[in-house]
């Protein structure tokens, strides 16, 4: 079985927000194992036993299972009792003393990555404003995985061969001008800061040419010259970034007076040159 820890940061992470966003004392939840027809629950927030922790709860079993088989999530007043469900742990669950509980599954790209879970230890129902609360947290998480999957999958492409103007190191500045366009849809301060610590593995390490000077460019020039450079307009690159056609245009006059540039072609030139850009 494959580890996955930032999604299970992310489950954790999620947990403190569900029992703020519902009001419920208990929350906790896992990961689906990759290639099988099961999570593990393995974070807690509120609980008062070991009781759940690392059981497996396999897919169409429980309260649980049933959100990972049917992709859609379910809460049940008392669970020793309901009917909607299939009783394998209902052991652990009376241990730990929970009641009323709500499973919410964490759907990305149409897979179920992992399960939240919210709990009352009385027997009660839970109602819809409490079960969309802990729908919006797992949105959340699906995001935060999203993200992050896309930036694995942009690094995994972006692997850079040696520095030159062939076709595999036109692909490496493609995805550097991807994983820019991409940080600001992160909501995640520790996440967004460790995308950009890996774009700047995709620029050249080796500083600037000799003779040439040191010249800084603002995150938001950078985003807009990374564009250009991978061969965007600045009408592509403004709907790339969520920014006005005209407000690109400003930024890249900066970055081009920064520069001691001319044109657009001369300002990548010399981000190139001095390190700025892959």
């Amino acid at each position: 079985m494959a580890a996955d820890p930032a999604g299970t940061a992310q489950i954790r992470g999620a947990l403190a927000r569900l029992r703020r966003a519902t009001g419920l004392p208990v929350a906790f939840g896992g990961l689906v194992e990759p290639g099988r027809h099961r999570m593990r629950i393995s974070e807690f927030s509120g609980a008062a036993t070991l009781a759940l922790s690392g059981l497996a709860v396999t897919s169409g079993n429980g309260l649980g299972g049933k959100a990972v088989a049917l992709a859609r999530p379910y809460a049940v007043t008392d669970y020793s009792r309901s009917r909607r469900i299939s009783h394998e742990y209902d052991a652990a669950v009376a241990e730990e003393g929970l009641r009323s509980v709500l499973a919410v599954p964490v759907v990305v790209r149409r897979r179920v990555r992992g399960v939240l879970y919210g709990a009352l230890r009385t027997a009660q129902p839970l109602g819809d404003r409490t079960l969309n609360a802990a729908v919006g947290v797992a949105r959340d998480v699906e995001q935060a995985l999203v993200a992050g999957d896309e930036v694995r999958e942009l690094l995994t492409a972006a692997r850079p061969p040696q520095p030159g103007h062939g076709a595999e190191w036109e692909r490496v500045r493609e995805a550097h001008a991807a994983l820019r366009a991409l940080a600001p849809r992160i909501a995640d301060p520790a996440l967004r800061a460790e995308l950009l610590d890996a774009c700047g593995l995709l620029a050249p390490v080796d500083g600037p040419a000799a003779g040439e000077p040191g010249v800084a460019l603002t995150p938001r020039e950078l985003d807009v010259l990374a564009c250009v450079a991978a061969g965007a307009t600045n009408a592509a690159t403004a709907e790339r970034l969520g920014l006005r056609t005209e407000t690109v245009k400003g930024y890249l006059r900066s970055a081009m007076r920064r520069l001691g540039a001319h044109t657009r072609g001369e300002a990548v030139a010399t981000a190139r040159r001095t390190g700025l850009l892959p």
